[in-house]
């Protein structure tokens, strides 16, 4: 009781015990995340260039295989663990110091990590709220939104098969094939439900290919199941690359949080002189001061 007296008259007469509490400073969270976003912008557009990628405009890009979806993938979680450990080390090392605290529990860590983990949510938010506004432009922009009746949502996924649907050697000139491809597009898209097309519409569309290309009869109907069993390959493996990219961004996401927080707490022992982990050994060479190294 007699030192826990002592230590907090010290506290006191220091002019500790009426200093503001303590709180996220938001100008180191905003370096973290400022600094996290940069950097997940190069790593994802250098792996862009080396074709790291299963999302493209391209209709080639359906025909990519599960082990390139799933290299993909394990390059977004690997960005996510340098940028967020980057983003949470400036988070963490730009913090000031906490107050010498009287206690027996040093929470100093702890604040770290707060920082490096507010951080990291602030960079998430920052990357969805511009891939919203990116995408949003896109389909405002796209010339599929001219009408509700000749839009579909199968032609950027299916555009090829609809080309090859329709294909003539001769068509009248002036011929508006938006709304047949569109209506021939929803139909297509029913290709990978359990049921599959029904006789009914694959009726419908041999009558419009057959209407609208010049073809007989049968050469329609072997153009329809042909485009039918491609069209069902091709939004299989488009579910299938998505699964992926959907599940490899959760996971980059959450290990992006654990990484943010540990970084953020080398990053506050680095600031602080404390003996660093192994894996921060490195850093202590492009100090001024050296720090003080774990002892084995």
């Amino acid at each position: 009781m007699t030192i826990e007296t002592l230590m907090r008259e010290e506290i006191m007469e220091g002019g500790l015990e009426g200093e503001a509490p303590r709180t996220i400073q938001w100008s180191s969270v905003f370096a973290g995340a400022l600094a996290a976003g940069a950097m997940s912008f190069i790593l994802l557009s250098f792996g862009v260039a080396i074709g790291l990628g299963v999302s493209s405009a391209s209709p080639t890009w359906r025909d990519t295989s599960a082990a390139l979806a799933l290299l993909s993938g394990l390059y977004l979680i690997i960005q996510a663990v340098i940028s967020f450990g980057f983003g949470g080390y400036i988070a963490g090392r730009t913090t000031r110091p906490a107050p010498a605290l009287a206690t027996i529990e040093d929470d100093s860590e702890r604040r770290d990590g707060l920082h490096g983990l507010t951080s990291w949510a602030l960079a998430v938010l920052f990357g969805a709220a511009l891939l919203a506004l990116l995408g949003a432009s896109a389909v405002d922009r796209s010339p599929m939104r001219s009408s509700a009746s000749n839009t579909s949502a199968a032609e950027p996924l299916l555009s090829y098969e609809l080309d090859k649907l329709f294909r003539a050697p001769r068509r009248p000139p002036n011929t508006d094939l938006r709304e047949p491809r569109a209506e021939a597009g929803r139909i297509l898209m029913t290709s990978s439900s359990h049921s599959g097309i029904t006789s009914d519409d694959r009726t419908y569309l041999v009558q419009q290919v057959a209407a609208l290309t010049g073809l007989a009869a049968p050469d329609s109907e072997k153009r329809v199941d042909a485009l039918i069993a491609e069209s069902r390959t091709a939004i299989n493996r488009a579910r299938r690359n998505s699964i992926i990219v959907a599940f490899s961004v959760a996971a980059a996401t959450l290990i992006g949080a654990v990484v943010a927080w540990a970084a953020a707490a080398a990053g506050g022992r680095h600031r602080d002189g404390a003996p660093l982990p192994n894996w921060m050994a490195s850093s202590n060479r492009f100090h001024r001061n050296p720090r003080a190294m774990p002892v084995p």
